[in-house]
């Protein structure tokens, strides 16, 4: 099978930054993945790169075999050079680790990027469906019809006390972790995200940044997830996600948004049109100052005010502007300081510069 071309998706936002969904205007993504291991063989940190070669081919085989609907590209990490690879992890169709792994590797990707596995990650495998805004409901009901799918094609790994047996034992029981990405910025403007967080945290959830673990929350995008999944079911992780913890966190950040615009308009004005002016007319501009100002743009759009400026393309420039995209689109690979000059070009060509 020849490996396909990656070009085709750096334009496209993908579909967690869609802006559609139920609350998409606070909840940007929600994303449910499954850890899965097959039996015959250790688990990935134990095999050895022969048993790690079969897995990879056992696996893209029986993905080919499931019949899924769409379109599905399968890629050989191992083949792809960095900038490829950092470009899937800016995606979120792979993870950082997978990408900075040795050995066989792969990821499968449907072409609209909802649903994508991860081969010889931390697991053998990490099944994932994202989908836009908050579709918990959806996106469970679709990662489980690719489970069952796959399923009747190799043997999971599974103990009839413990579950799915995975390499981490916090994973052990169902395997799922579920996942929202959240847009908080009034909750940091008012003075009151760390103590959103730490209530998530004392709920025994995970708070991360915007590209998953070890990562800084850039552009005010928080993921929040579960971190146990032994001793609970399928079903009351997802209800404790709809009618526990989203809840709180939505009603939180629109309380700090009302809470703005009610005492202090201007200086929330001030910092979504300074973003505007920052991305109209910079000449040099890092990846964080290119997310902090399409954060406040983001809000500005999201609470009405007339900027003039399409959501969608606030979207599409989140990803546009990380390095892997920036330098695709250029065609060339960049220095650090030639990415910063890109950037801000690329903003005002998109957004509509005040002068050349």
């Amino acid at each position: 099978m020849s490996q396909p071309s990656l070009e085709s998706v750096v334009r496209s936002a993908g579909e967690w930054l869609r802006g559609v969904g139920p609350q998409h205007e606070i909840v940007i993504s929600t994303r449910i993945r499954l850890a899965r291991n097959i039996t015959g063989f250790p688990f990935h940190s134990r095999a050895s790169d022969e048993q790690r070669s079969e897995i990879a081919e056992t696996l893209s085989t029986a993905l080919g075999r499931c019949g899924l609907p769409g379109e599905w590209l399968h890629i050989d990490i191992e083949k792809l050079d960095d900038l490829d690879r950092l470009l899937l992890v800016e995606r979120h169709l792979i993870s950082k680790s997978l990408a900075e792994a040795n050995g066989a590797r792969r990821v499968v990707f449907e072409r609209s990027e909802a649903c994508s596995v991860m081969i010889n990650e931390e697991d053998h495998l990490r099944l994932q469906v994202l989908r836009s805004g908050l579709q918990l409901d959806e996106a469970w009901e679709q990662i489980n019809a690719m489970d069952d799918a796959l399923d009747a094609q190799v043997e999971y790994a599974f103990h009839p006390q413990f579950g799915y047996l995975t390499a981490c034992p916090t994973n052990v029981g169902t395997g799922i972790r579920v996942s929202v990405m959240l847009h908080l910025p009034a909750l940091r403007l008012t003075g009151e995200l760390e103590k959103v967080l730490q209530a998530a945290r004392d709920m025994k959830l995970a708070v991360r940044g915007l590209f998953g673990e070890g990562t800084e929350a850039l552009g005010d995008f928080f993921q929040v997830s579960n971190q146990v999944t032994l001793g609970r079911s399928e079903t009351e992780l997802l209800d404790s996600f709809r009618t526990d913890v989203l809840p709180r966190i939505v009603e939180f950040e629109q309380s700090a948004r009302k809470a703005l615009l009610r005492s202090r308009p201007q200086a929330l004005d001030d910092k979504i049109w300074r973003a505007v002016g920052m991305l109209r007319n910079a000449r040099m501009m890092s990846s964080n100052e290119a997310l902090q100002c399409l954060s406040h743009v983001r809000m500005g759009l999201h609470i009405g005010r007339p900027l003039r400026i399409d959501l969608q393309t606030i979207n599409e420039l989140f990803l546009q502007t990380q390095p892997a995209h920036l330098q695709k689109l250029q065609g060339e690979r960049l220095s650090g300081e030639q990415r910063s000059v890109a950037r801000a070009a690329l903003t005002r060509a998109r957004l509509g510069s005040n002068q050349n």
